[in-house]
């Protein structure tokens, strides 16, 4: 059992190219194979952080590599959305180009100030990355962007706001901070109860 999150990880992280290597090898015609391919890929993503904390294996170097692993799958899911539609994509550039500018500048803020890059988890990302299945399922699976593409944007750039704002309040480096409110309560030494759910307090 507690080798089961850093599978769920590793399945992740394999399956974004695996997902671009079947999109280049056969087009729309699989659009609802990968469809499936990407559900799976956020299942995996809840749960391997609750089994890691049901098992007590969750640690800040798993929760990090679970970051950067959500990155890579939904950047390779971008792409195989980016291989099949690309209209639409082009169609909202430049509110996507911001959201990729904000998500770059909280590597930078985060590195700038503690040396390594952000872990936050917090809720409005999770949030986001609801609507990111959301819009991919809908340019994937039935070549539409409109409305689904419109609240990943906002919700994009809503949470990025928020992660900004952990990040400048925190005090030192903390993994699993479930909103800029919640970093203020660090930063004043106020103690809280994180949902065991979604975020493990830090070891």
């Amino acid at each position: 059992m507690k080798k089961i999150p850093i599978i769920l990880i590793v399945f992740r992280l394999l399956l974004g190219p695996v997902m671009i290597a079947l999109t280049y090898r056969f087009g729309a015609a699989i659009r609802f194979e990968l469809v499936f391919l990407m559900v799976l890929g956020l299942l995996s993503d809840i749960f391997d952080g609750i089994v890691a904390r049901k098992t007590g294996v969750s640690s800040a170097e798993l929760r990090r590599m679970d970051s950067q692993t959500d990155l890579v799958f939904w950047l390779c899911v971008g792409w195989c959305s980016w291989l099949l539609h690309p209209e639409i994509i082009l169609e909202y550039k430049i509110p996507i180009a911001i959201v990729f500018v904000m998500e770059a500048m909280t590597y930078v803020i985060s590195f700038a100030k503690f040396g390594k890059e952000t872990c936050t988890h917090a809720f409005l990302s999770k949030l986001w990355g609801l609507t990111l299945l959301t819009v991919f399922v809908s340019i994937i699976g039935f070549s539409y962007g409109g409305w689904a593409m419109k609240t990943a944007v906002f919700f994009g750039l809503v949470s990025h706001i928020d992660v900004f704002l952990i990040i400048l309040l925190l005090p030192k480096w903390t993994y699993d901070v479930p909103s800029f409110y919640h970093a203020y309560l660090i930063r004043k030494g106020i103690a809280f109860k994180k949902n065991a759910l979604f975020h493990e307090s830090e070891k």
